[in-house]
């Protein structure tokens, strides 16, 4: 007897079950690598513990990181521009001593990663392993012996600012602000003797250089005087989308030139030109609650987030396909080839992710998108991971 031909959905489901089999199979075979994650300091400044189950509170918890399937996490040592002289650098040990602490009451889970050998060693015994990234050039102080301490503490890369300035590098922000005439804090862009001096130390010390967050000249400035390749923790393409905050063309090509790595990062308004647009329009809607907030001075990413979190709908609503995501991704591997781009979420620091990427147990979403689009089982894996793994041997004493 002739055996019946399949069913179109037979095929169908045939071929969905393959490829979710080799999307599982690769991600879990790959070195995942997310190079900047707030949680920490949103659970610090939040009262919560990364611990517990932290569903619809923020992205990320210990859970959702293996399910994830994150083999790296770098988290970032954050705190805005309240914090100067002789409360940043103390603000800056609180948030290590807080991953420490969560470290060793977890060790069947998480373990501290502070080199090559450590996160080879973290992937071997299956643990998710912990680094420390400090966002901002103020939480040094002034002080090269801090910049050493924050090194000896942990911390592998530096990012040279915040959207604040420090009195020796211009932000991305400022040199905007300062560029079309609006009030700012500088009057001179890009690094001085003494930042220059911070980043040659950085190349002594091997810790990474983070361009994300500063401004054109001091990402030229920094570039001129770093003796190794630079990483970009987590910032777009300007060419897709122009906010302060991504890179141009130039600068993209100058990072390939330099061998760096510019890890993607996921927020809507750094994705999609649009989204800043509507997004406002949704704020206005609710402006009476973010005035309200205002007057309490809570800073303006805290309140866009509140605001989008309390009316989930509409913010959803905001939010831009996966496919533009991969579009940044696209235009800097066509730019500067496959070995320069990475994965840096900024998950619980911004208020908004494209469609499918709801928290960090999403990631293998990506590996699925990057299957369909034609990237090859080793290109994904240095997208993945394979090249901040480079970066960081080529950065190390």
């Amino acid at each position: 007897m002739l055996s019946r031909p399949a069913s179109c959905l037979s095929v169908f489901l045939l071929t969905l079950s393959l490829h979710l089999t080799a999307q599982k199979n690769l991600h879990e075979n790959a070195i995942v690598v997310d190079t900047h994650n707030d949680v920490l300091s949103t659970a610090t400044m939040k009262g919560l513990n990364i611990e517990d189950d932290l569903r619809g509170k923020t992205h990320s918890d210990l859970s959702r990181f293996r399910k994830g399937g994150v083999d790296i996490q770098i988290f970032s040592i954050f705190c805005d521009e309240k914090f100067g002289k002789g409360t940043a650098f103390r603000q800056a040990i609180r948030e290590i001593d807080s991953l420490d602490a969560i470290v060793a009451r977890n060790p069947d889970k998480i373990m501290l990663v502070n080199s090559v050998a450590d996160l080879r060693e973290a992937v071997r015994l299956h643990r998710i392993g912990a680094m420390k990234g400090v966002e901002g050039g103020h939480m040094i102080e002034d002080r090269m012996d801090y910049l050493d301490s924050l090194y000896h503490r942990g911390a592998r890369y530096l990012t040279l600012t915040w959207n604040n300035s420090t009195s020796w590098a211009s932000s991305a922000w400022d040199e905007t602000f300062l560029d079309s005439g609006k009030p700012t804090t500088i009057t001179k862009k890009g690094l001085n003797e003494f930042g220059r001096d911070v980043v040659k130390h950085m190349n002594e010390l091997g810790m990474l250089v983070d361009l994300s967050h500063v401004g054109p000249q001091t990402f030229y400035d920094a570039l001129a005087v770093s003796k190794k390749p630079v990483i970009v923790s987590h910032s777009c393409a300007w060419a897709i989308c122009p906010v302060p905050r991504n890179l141009t063309d130039d600068q993209i090509r100058a990072i390939g030139k330099n061998g760096g790595v510019i890890h993607l990062n996921f927020y809507s308004g750094f994705l999609d030109s649009s989204y800043n647009r509507h997004k406002q329009a949704f704020l206005d809607r609710h402006q009476s609650e973010a005035d309200s907030l205002k007057s309490l001075q809570w800073p303006s990413y805290e309140i866009d987030d509140y605001i989008s979190k309390k009316y989930v709908e509409e913010a959803d609503s905001l939010r831009p396909s996966m496919n533009v995501l991969l579009n940044h991704l696209d235009h800097i591997v066509d730019l500067i080839g496959v070995n320069h781009v990475g994965l840096g979420s900024d998950f619980d620091g911004i208020e908004s992710a494209p469609q499918d990427l709801d928290g960090v147990e999403d990631m293998p979403v990506i590996t699925s998108a990057l299957i369909v689009r034609g990237y090859s089982k080793k290109e994904i894996k240095k997208i993945l991971g394979g090249n901040f793994v480079r970066l960081l041997k080529a950065n190390e004493k």
